[in-house]
């Protein structure tokens, strides 16, 4: 990082009194420190105190930002680009020298030739590009991925009795259906999980592994220019938008980050709702709950991105009682937002039947991809319960532990202890 400013305020300052209207530069909370990543829905709830609705924080490097906290002010940015901005092109520490190509944050923040990163016109010829390849792609049979590569994770464990959900089925399954979707060899896959992890964890290595990613569809991208076939990015290719070479693999990135990152984690999660109340489960079996509704309960309550990347303000304006300068950088709280007391005062409200969360974002650039990821997690799930008859935790529930960054919290394992089953003909 180059040396701030020299009007920055010391980072050791005092706490402004409750209320009082401040601008990110002066904040004290580092969201990817310890103490935030260990509780970070504690830090949620003290930022909400001392500040309201939208916070003064530090991401990695002390880079000041604001937090969005409060659900309206975090539909506010997400509905006006106009206001707030998806082009980090306007953002004052990074046109001022302030943040360098090597930080952590610019594989989340930084510009790319892709519909994230701009509005307008842009975006929409872009967006429609993608959108148009996603439903091609959609209709010519997920589930049927899904099916096949969930049979064969599953007859790797079916036979000893015992799995780690986490690990074994619910971090790999994902970026197996997204390598037959993309064209990609599977033994990508594996690698490209684990890149997408450090991406999202941040740290010194995150630039590396963006580097990773980039390259092997780079790659990918020239192959399918010389060589199309009826997949995801010969589609992108081809649409009548003509998008670049640069375009076409920044594309299969930001699908590849957005779908496997958070189609996994919540994947882990509507397992562990299941498994961690044997109601819900038998009210699946029986047919009594659906999936998808245990999905929009998880969506409310444990969104798969906690904290979304970011938003930029395009003039001084006021949001939530602070004061938001023109370039200030904004960061929006999609799992505090969806708890925020001003429009849920008791979290065990029921919420079933209600779609209104933040999880799949909001406005111009709201997650295309929300129907792949809903195939892949309920054929997942389906799969799973049918071929582990006798499902269930091997720990309390209470004993389940997390880790999270500034982005996610991601359920570190998930035990569970079944009669041993033989290999399914479907999965070979």
């Amino acid at each position: 990082m180059n040396p701030q400013s020299s009007d920055s305020p010391h980072l050791d300052a005092p706490n402004p009194p409750a209320g009082c209207p401040v601008r990110p530069a002066g904040a004290t909370t580092r969201l990817y420190a310890a103490e935030s990543t260990v509780d970070p829905y504690g830090t949620y709830s003290r930022l909400r105190k001392q500040y309201g609705p939208v916070a003064p924080v530090l991401l990695e490097g002390d880079v000041p930002a604001w937090l969005v906290l409060g659900y309206r002010e975090n539909r506010r940015a997400l509905d006006n680009p106009s206001q707030f901005s998806r082009d980090s092109r306007t953002w004052r520490d990074w046109k001022e020298g302030r943040i360098e190509e090597t930080s952590p944050l610019i594989p989340m923040l930084g510009w790319r030739p892709d519909c994230l990163s701009q509005d307008g016109e842009p975006h929409q010829r872009l967006r429609r590009a993608v959108t148009d390849t996603m439903e091609t792609v959609v209709n010519r049979g997920i589930r049927r991925h899904v099916v096949h590569f969930a049979h064969r994770q599953i007859d790797a464990f079916a036979d000893t009795g015992h799995a780690d959900l986490v690990i074994q089925y619910s971090e790999h399954l994902p970026m197996l259906v997204l390598t037959r979707l993309f064209g990609l060899p599977e033994t990508d896959g594996e690698h490209l999980v684990a890149s997408c992890a450090q991406v999202m964890k941040g740290g010194e290595d995150a630039i590396v592994h963006n580097e990773r990613i980039t390259r092997v569809l780079a790659d990918l991208t020239s192959h399918k220019r010389a060589e199309p076939g009826p997949d995801f990015t010969s589609g992108l290719i081809q649409h009548p938008a003509s998008l670049e070479h640069e375009e076409v693999h920044n594309h299969l990135r930001l699908v590849l980050l957005a779908a496997h990152t958070t189609t996994s984690n919540l994947l882990a999660r509507v397992f562990q709702m299941i498994l961690s109340d044997s109601s819900r489960l038998a009210d699946l079996v029986s047919g009594q709950m659906t999936t998808a509704a245990i999905v929009e309960e998880v969506m409310w309550n444990a969104p798969p991105l906690a904290v979304l990347p970011g938003r930029f303000a395009t003039a001084d304006c006021e949001l939530g009682g602070q004061h938001v300068k023109a370039g200030d950088l904004l960061v929006l709280g999609l799992a505090p937002g969806n708890l925020d007391p001003e429009i849920r005062p008791h979290t065990g409200t029921a919420v079933r039947g209600n779609q209104a969360h933040l999880a799949f974002s909001s406005g111009p650039h709201e997650c295309p991809g929300q129907g792949v990821g809903q195939a892949i997690i309920e054929t997942a799930v389906e799969v799973l319960i049918h071929r582990l008859p006798g499902l269930r935790l091997a720990v309390d529930p209470a004993e389940l532990s997390d880790t999270a960054s500034t982005w996610e919290t991601r359920l570190d394992r998930l035990l569970v202890s079944f009669p041993p089953q033989g290999s399914s003909h479907v999965g070979r």
